[in-house]
C-alpha cells in the first residue's frame, strides 16, 4: 500500500528528492520500521489556494529492490516466440515512434533497418546553433529533421493523456538510457533538450550494438506494392535525391513525422489512402518566467521547489473558436522550427534546468477545410506553407521570425520598440505587425482570447509580452489510414505510426503508438 504525504509549504527540496529524508518522515509518522527500499510513485504541486500551496508525495516501501525494473526495462509484455524469421523491416524515421517501434522489434528478434532523413544527434544540435547563430539553414538537419525527431528540440515533455500500460515502460527505458529517474514520480515529467540529446544518442547506440542498421541522411524516396501489398522500398541521399538503393522488404513501419511533405506526396501518388486532417496555427508568445511564477504561486513563487512554473489555459472567444496554449516551456527560448527554405517556423524549447529569462507557449486556434478552402488531402499543408512563406517574407527572408508586442498587436500596429520581455528567436527577430500574416479568424480569436486570459492567469495579457510567428507544426495536418491491425488500409506491409501519421501527439503518446504497431506487426509477423 503506498503512503502519501500532503504537506504545506516551505521545505526543503530534500524533503521531496531525498529517499532518507522521506523514510524518516513515514517512521515518525507511522510509529514504526519501514523495509529498506523506497521508491517515489507521485509527486506533484497543488496550487490551487496560493496562502495554502501543498506538495502530495506519494511512495512504497518494500524489502524489494526497484532498480532492477527501472534500469532494465522489458519493452513489451508480448511472448516471445522460440522460432526466428527471416522477414526484413524497414522502420522509416528515428523519433520517438520509430525508435521505440525499432528496439520492440530488436527485442524479439528481428534487425529492422532504421532509414533517417536527417543527420545524427550531434550533427544536428550543430546544424541548428549555426542556425541560431549565423542564420544559416539546412534541409536536411534543423528543429524537424534528424535524429530524435522534432521533440529532440524542445522542453522533452513525458506528460500525456493517453492512459496505456505502456507509459511506465516508455519512462523506464529513458531512465535506462540517461534520463533523470524524477521522470518516474513527477507528475509532469520533461527531459530537457540537454538530457533528451543523450537519451537518444545512447539508445541509438544500444540498437546498434544489438545488430540494427541506421542510415542516416537517407531519405524513403520510392515503394513497389504487387498485389496490393508492399514488397520493396527505395531510399536516396537526402541532400540531393541521388545514389538510389532498392530493399526488398516485408513490413514498413511509417514514423515519418508531421513535416515530411514531400515523403506524404509520394506515398499518395504510390496509392496510400492519406486524408486531411484539422490541426491548429497560432504563435509563441514569451512572458518573463519571475510574472509567470509569481501569478502561479503567489508569494511563494521564488521557493526552488516549485520554480519554474508552468500553465495550461484555454478559453473560448466570441469568433466561435478556442484559445489555447501548448508545449509550454518554462524558463526556456523560442527556437527555428523550418524544415522547407523560404518558410519561418517557430517552436519552443527549454533545457532540463529550465532556467532561462523567459517563459514560451504556443498560443493555438484551430483551423479546418473551412480555412483552406478546399478538402483535398493536402490543403492542410498548403495552408500551413503559405503562412511560413508570409512569415519568411515579413521577417526579412533571412530565417528572422516576425514579431510584436502584445499592446501592439491588441492595436494593430507594428511594433517600434520592445519592453521588459526581449524576443529569444535566434538568428533574429523583425518587428512586425502579425494582423498582416495571421489568418483573420486566427487574429480575432488570439485578440480576444489574450484578454480573457489575463482573467485566469494575471498578468497573461501582459502589454511587454512578445508574440513571434508563424507556429504552424502543432500536429499533422494528414492522417495515414490505417485498419484495426494497424496497417494502412490500403497496401498490406506498411505500418503508419506516431505523430506524423495522424495517431499521436508528442514524444510520450508517439513512443507508445510505436510499441503498439511494433506489436502489432511482430504478432502478423509469427503468426
Amino acid at each position: 500500500m503506498p503512503l502519501a504525504v500532503y504537506e504545506k509549504f516551505p521545505r526543503s527540496d530534500s524533503a521531496y528528492t531525498d529517499h532518507r529524508d522521506v523514510r524518516a518522515y513515514f517512521e515518525k509518522k507511522s510509529h514504526k520500521k519501514l523495509p529498506r527500499y523506497c521508491r517515489f510513485l507521485k509527486k506533484s504541486i497543488d496550487a490551487r489556494h496560493k496562502n495554502d500551496i501543498r506538495v502530495v508525495l506519494s511512495v512504497r516501501f518494500s524489502d524489494h529492490d526497484f532498480r532492477e525494473e527501472i534500469e532494465h526495462p522489458g519493452l513489451t509484455d508480448l511472448k516471445r516466440p522460440d522460432e526466428k524469421t527471416g522477414k526484413r523491416v524497414v522502420v522509416c524515421g528515428s523519433g520517438p515512434s520509430g525508435l521505440f517501434a525499432a528496439a520492440t522489434l530488436s527485442s524479439f528478434g528481428i534487425k529492422p533497418i532504421l532509414l533517417e532523413r536527417g543527420r545524427d544527434v550531434d550533427k544536428r544540435a550543430a546544424d541548428i546553433e549555426r542556425l541560431k547563430k549565423d542564420g544559416i539553414f539546412d534541409l536536411c538537419s534543423n528543429v524537424q529533421f534528424g535524429e530524435g525527431g522534432a521533440g529532440t528540440f524542445s522542453d522533452g515533455k513525458l506528460f500525456s493523456g493517453v492512459s496505456d500500460k505502456r507509459r511506465e515502460l516508455v519512462l523506464r527505458t529513458f531512465v535506462k538510457y540517461g534520463a533523470p529517474k524524477s521522470i518516474l514520480y513527477e507528475s509532469h515529467p520533461h527531459i530537457g533538450t540537454d538530457f533528451l540529446r543523450k537519451v537518444i544518442r545512447n539508445m541509438r547506440q544500444d540498437l546498434e550494438n544489438q545488430g540494427v542498421k541506421v542510415l542516416f541522411e537517407r531519405k524513403l524516396s520510392d515503394i513497389e506494392v504487387a498485389g496490393g501489398k508492399l514488397v520493396s522500398i527505395t531510399h536516396c541521399a537526402s541532400f540531393n535525391g541521388e545514389d538510389p538503393e532498392k530493399i526488398p522488404c516485408d513490413a514498413l513501419v511509417l514514423a515519418i513525422g508531421h513535416s515530411a511533405r514531400d515523403t506524404f506526396t509520394m506515398l499518395y501518388e504510390k496509392g496510400v489512402e492519406i486524408e486531411l486532417k484539422p490541426f491548429a496555427v497560432g504563435v509563441r508568445i514569451e512572458h518573463l518566467q519571475e510574472n509567470i511564477d509569481r501569478s502561479q504561486f503567489g508569494d511563494l513563487y521564488q521557493n526552488e521547489i516549485l520554480r519554474p512554473a508552468n500553465y495550461k489555459v484555454v478559453t473560448a472567444t466570441s469568433t466561435g473558436r478556442k484559445l489555447y496554449s501548448f508545449c509550454m516551456c518554462p524558463g526556456g527560448e523560442v527556437v527555428c522550427g523550418s524544415s522547407e527554405r523560404e518558410g519561418v517556423v517557430t517552436n519552443g524549447m527549454s533545457e532540463y534546468a529550465r532556467d532561462k529569462v523567459n517563459a514560451n507557449s504556443a498560443m493555438l486556434v484551430g483551423v479546418d477545410e473551412h480555412d483552406f478552402g478546399n478538402t483535398s488531402w493536402n490543403a492542410g499543408i498548403l495552408f500551413q506553407q503559405d503562412l511560413e512563406k508570409k512569415a519568411f517574407a515579413a521577417g526579412g527572408k533571412t530565417y528572422y521570425a516576425p514579431a510584436q508586442r502584445v499592446s501592439d498587436f491588441h492595436e494593430h500596429k507594428k511594433t517600434e520598440k520592445w519592453g521588459n520581455v526581449a524576443p529569444s528567436y535566434l538568428p533574429g527577430v523583425t518587428m512586425s505587425n502579425l494582423w498582416d500574416i495571421l489568418p483573420s479568424e486566427v487574429a480575432k480569436t488570439l485578440d480576444e482570447g489574450l484578454s480573457l486570459l489575463d482573467g485566469k492567469i494575471r498578468g497573461f495579457n501582459d502589454p511587454d509580452a512578445v508574440l513571434t510567428a508563424v507556429e504552424t507544426r502543432s500536429s499533422s495536418p494528414v492522417r495515414i489510414r490505417r485498419n484495426e491491425n494497424g496497417e494502412s488500409i490500403s497496401i498490406s506491409g506498411i505500418y503508419p505510426t506516431g505523430e506524423g501519421a495522424g495517431y499521436a501527439g508528442g514524444i510520450m503518446s508517439s513512443a507508445i503508438d510505436g510499441i503498439r504497431q511494433a506489436e502489432v506487426l511482430l504478432d502478423k509477423l509469427f503468426s
